[in-house]
């Protein structure tokens, strides 16, 4: 099925600048002028808001975001001039999309395919042994993760694992373990996880993740103002993370890895020490 996506803007230029993007991905996109926003979500994997095209005032652009993401389509805020105005709540309904250059822009229609699928929480992404512990650590689809107690099930003696193999569907990882035995970790059983705060928050110790986020920033040649342009995070909320005061939701983490340019992976699985 070939994906859609909507862009609910005016100006011819921006309007080339996503179909051009968009195209090189296989997904089809329509313009629709703002006012017309009751034809804009039906049967679209997601609509790009035009924020400055549309002159919308904060409520204006908070009611519009938020009808698109309660008829179940991905929305993107495109902001031209002062991204960092975006309130916090804009960018939560967002998923974190909000786009400002071409750069932006060519990430996120690469990403639309995969966030706009509706059943990525049916599988699994990556499956790894915790960096804080032996448990063994998920992470679906959507960015939701949790944590996993060792044994796993029945087959599991303790003994060290070797390696994790992610089945073709993804719905199931097979535990190779030191003594030769192999145990199972089903999507199922990561929905059903009580380790995680129900949110998607990981375990693990903030003061360590913000200390790597840091290191991988500064590797990046980036500035703590630069991530937030790029991430749509206010500065100070950055440097809290960095200080370890405050842990972010996985979402969160992922917006602040791919302004970086590094996966999640590469920030969750730190290196000791």
């Amino acid at each position: 099925m070939t994906l859609s996506v909507t862009l609910l803007t005016e100006r011819e230029q921006l309007a080339q600048r996503w179909q051009q993007a968009l195209t090189q991905h296989g997904i089809e996109s329509k313009v629709v002028a703002p006012t017309d926003l009751s034809n804009a979500v039906s049967g679209q994997a997601a609509v790009v808001v035009d924020v400055d095209g549309a002159h919308l005032d904060s409520d204006e652009l908070l009611a519009t975001i938020g009808y698109v993401r309660a008829l179940g389509a991905l929305p993107i805020a495109h902001v031209d001039r002062d991204r960092d105005a975006l309130e916090d709540i804009v960018t939560e309904l967002c998923h974190g999309l909000v786009t400002s250059d071409d750069r932006d822009v060519t990430q996120v229609a690469a990403a639309v395919s995969r966030r706009a699928d509706r059943n990525r929480d049916l599988r699994f992404e990556f499956v790894t042994v915790s960096p804080a512990s032996d448990e063994v650590l998920a992470i679906l689809g959507n960015g939701n993760a949790s944590l996993h107690r060792r044994p796993i099930d029945a087959s599991d003696d303790g003994s060290a694992i070797v390696s994790i193999n992610i089945d073709p569907s993804a719905t199931k990882a097979t535990l190779l373990l030191k003594s030769g035995a192999s145990s199972q970790l089903t999507v199922a059983a990561a929905h059903a996880s009580d380790v995680t705060n129900g949110q998607g928050d990981i375990a693990i110790d903030g003061e360590r993740l913000g200390a790597r986020l840091r290191e991988l920033r500064l590797a990046a040649g980036l500035t703590q103002a630069e991530l937030a342009r790029r991430t749509g995070i206010h500065r100070p909320n950055i440097a809290r993370v960095e200080a370890g005061r405050h842990t972010p939701s996985l979402e969160t983490l992922a917006r602040i890895a791919n302004a970086i340019g590094v996966s999640t992976t590469q920030v969750l699985v730190s290196r000791e020490p």
